[in-house]
């Protein structure tokens, strides 16, 4: 038996125990240590690196470990395996998936604007922006000898007098009971009640002694793949109260679904999977919003998830392999019998989680979520919505009807797939410009001007790889062409552009972008472009239909709309049709939280949407091949780039 020690950057390092020939990555996820993996293991992406401080590691070096970098130390975890006692640093670099919780109001002007505009647009719609819970102020008579009432009816003929409902139609759930004597004898029997009240019935959530602080709160959760976003909402105001996103604690499983699908598949694997949203992730959520908003958790009364399908399933421990296997059945497309209890999730005993429903095995909650803050179903218009998260979902149609397809586009709209990728976050190139001159960069870093960078998100590798082509570093097929200072190439022969050397980075090697990197970006807009192109013309369409087009996504703080034309990933259509909706799918989650009109408006989008597998369509890869070039190997479909490449 040896001890494996994981040292970190910041915080105290955890031992495990282990056996020879045990593999790293393997143990690191036993104990919860994180280590990046998208791949899963299979040796492919190179971003489960760790450095060997002391001891012995059996590890061969891979194409992703330069001769220098190996002799310093560095492996990856996940070809490594234990034959002695070792110490390993664990760097908290660009590739590390939980990039740290960051807890913040509602964000930018810009931000706070488009959220507005969503939900102005919902409530435009005709959709009444009110839910069925309330306060309710009481004061009882105090109880004698002559009336020895017990609290719990005593409370429910003062409920029943305030709201005319009887009380063989009122509930009260067990955590109020439980909270009633000393309620009602804290504050003289004045109690403030938190009430859901539906038609002919109540149920009694909270008594809180009166004087004391009272907020029915929501929370409105977006689980992506990479990233999971939170907001800790007054239901009865709809103020948000705080906001905090972090990374998905399920990402050492793999960057995409299906291997996380393949993991839960494993002895104990659905429990890890489940316990790391849950436990690792919206815990740490939960308490952070809680915290800023200064809430109890006890004082959360309803959760509102939008998640794709897999995530949905993982979420509640629901068997996910079905979706991944011919002909890709859910075990549901919605539920409404989840509670917070049955998560493990201790806030009010009684709070419900809604789920916003899916439509397909890979078009889920998030895009049905998304498709209500879009408004595309309350237009005469055709209109596209386009949803850049982890994997890349489209929806075409107006008010008359709505269809839906999904990309097989990876993760690297969210960083994965790409050597130097990252979220959205502080340290994150978000925008950037190449001089065509000294093809020198010029960078937008995520969290300001003195943030150095440690990696790139996929606004950035959007920018970077269409500078690139513009100024002729890469050709149409992503191979570079060009020579300077910040072009180089690794002893396999694979050239890369440096946007920052390490000396410039706040990283411990350069930040930079390979032809691998752009090999997969190119292969993942070519499938949402695609995919854009093939659902059109199933209707007998082409792009000059479209008259608006909403994009969405965490992926940096907007997308240079014209960039994106330029490679091929969005039709060329005027750039005024284009408008960036930001995170639509937590916009809709917020909607769902706060209007049971919404949500019910939800469920009928998802019951009228035409789903459309693009797998199965005949067409779908000769187009895909076709759109694997910048932009694209048909010219005529991208005439103004073509134009501006002329000149």
């Amino acid at each position: 038996m040896f001890t494996i020690r994981f040292c970190f950057e910041n915080g105290d390092p955890v031992e495990a125990s282990a056996q020879e020939g045990d593999n790293l990555l393997e143990i690191a996820r036993r104990h919860n240590v994180a280590i990046d993996a998208p791949c899963s293991g299979n040796a492919s992406c190179g971003k489960c690196r760790v450095q060997l401080l002391k001891g012995q590691l059996k590890s061969e070096r891979t194409r992703h470990i330069t001769r220098a970098e190996y002799g310093a130390g560095w492996r990856l975890a996940c070809v490594s395996t234990v034959c002695a006692d070792a110490d390993v640093l664990v760097p908290d670099i660009a590739s590390a998936y939980r990039s740290r919780m960051k807890i913040a109001d509602l964000g930018s002007g810009e931000e706070v604007a488009i959220f507005e505009q969503v939900v102005q647009n919902i409530k435009d719609a005709g959709i009444e922006w009110k839910n069925n819970f309330t306060l309710l102020n009481l004061e009882l008579t105090e109880p004698t000898l002559d009336d020895t009432m017990p609290d719990n009816e005593r409370l429910l003929r003062a409920v029943r007098i305030a709201t005319g409902i009887g009380t063989g139609h009122i509930q009260m759930a067990f955590s109020a009971l439980k909270k009633l004597p000393d309620s009602l004898r804290a504050a003289n029997f004045k109690v403030q009640c938190v009430l859901e009240r539906f038609k002919e019935e109540l149920i009694i959530h909270d008594v809180i002694p009166a004087g004391e602080r009272a907020t029915i709160a929501g929370m409105a959760v977006d689980i992506g793949t990479t990233t999971v976003s939170a907001l800790m909402v007054d239901m009865e105001t709809g103020k948000i109260l705080a906001k905090a996103s972090t990374g998905n604690g399920q990402i050492r499983y793999g960057a995409d679904v299906i291997n996380r699908i393949i993991e839960s598949t494993k002895t104990g694997g659905r429990a890890r999977l489940q316990n790391a949203i849950v436990e690792e992730t919206l815990f740490p959520l939960l308490e952070g919003l809680c915290h800023e908003a200064r809430i109890p958790y006890d004082g959360v009364y309803r959760i509102c998830v939008a998640s794709n399908t897999t995530m949905n399933h993982l979420l509640v421990g629901v068997n996910s392999d079905p979706i991944r296997m011919e002909p890709y059945i859910p075990a549901f497309f919605e539920t409404r019998s989840v509670k917070a209890i049955d998560l493990g999730i201790e806030i009010s005993s009684d709070a419900k989680v809604i789920l916003a429903p899916n439509v397909g095995s890979y078009v889920g909650g998030d895009i049905t979520a998304g498709t209500l803050a879009s408004g595309i179903w309350n237009r005469p218009e055709f209109s596209l919505f386009i949803d850049l998260g982890t994997n890349g979902e489209l929806v075409f149609g107006n008010e008359d009807f709505l269809m839906t397809c999904a990309c097989s586009a990876g993760p690297a709209f969210e960083g994965g797939d790409i050597s130097c990728g990252m979220r959205a976050t502080d340290g994150a190139i978000e925008a950037c410009k190449i001089d065509p001159e000294t093809l020198e960069p010029e960078l937008t870093v995520v969290g300001g001007p003195n943030e150095r960078p440690v990696g790139i998100c996929g606004s950035g590798i959007i920018d970077a790889i269409c500078q690139m082509f513009l100024c002729g570093i890469i050709n149409a097929k992503g191979a570079f062409v060009k020579e300077c200072r910040r072009i180089r190439r690794d002893e396999h022969g694979v050239a890369s552009y440096v946007l920052a050397f390490r000396d410039e980075a706040g990283s411990v090697r350069d930040v930079e972008i390979n032809e691998v990197d752009i090999d997969n970006f190119i292969r993942a807009k070519a499938a949402i472009f695609s995919g854009i192109h093939i659902m059109l013309a199933s209707l007998d369409f082409d792009v000059s239909v479209i008259e608006n087009v909403y994009v969405a996504g965490g992926i940096g703080s907007g997308i240079n709309m014209k960039n994106a034309v330029t490679i091929g990933m969005l039709p060329d259509i005027p750039l005024e049709k284009y408008h960036y909706i930001g995170n639509s799918s937590l916009c809709g989650a917020y909607a769902m939280l706060l209007s049971d009109a919404a949500a019910k408006k939800v469920v009928d989008l998802s019951k009228n949407m035409t789903y459309m597998e693009l797998s199965t369509n005949p067409a779908y890869m000769d187009e895909f091949v076709a759109a694997c070039f910048l932009p694209h190997t048909n010219e005529m479909l991208f005439p103004s780039v073509t134009e501006e490449l002329k000149h």
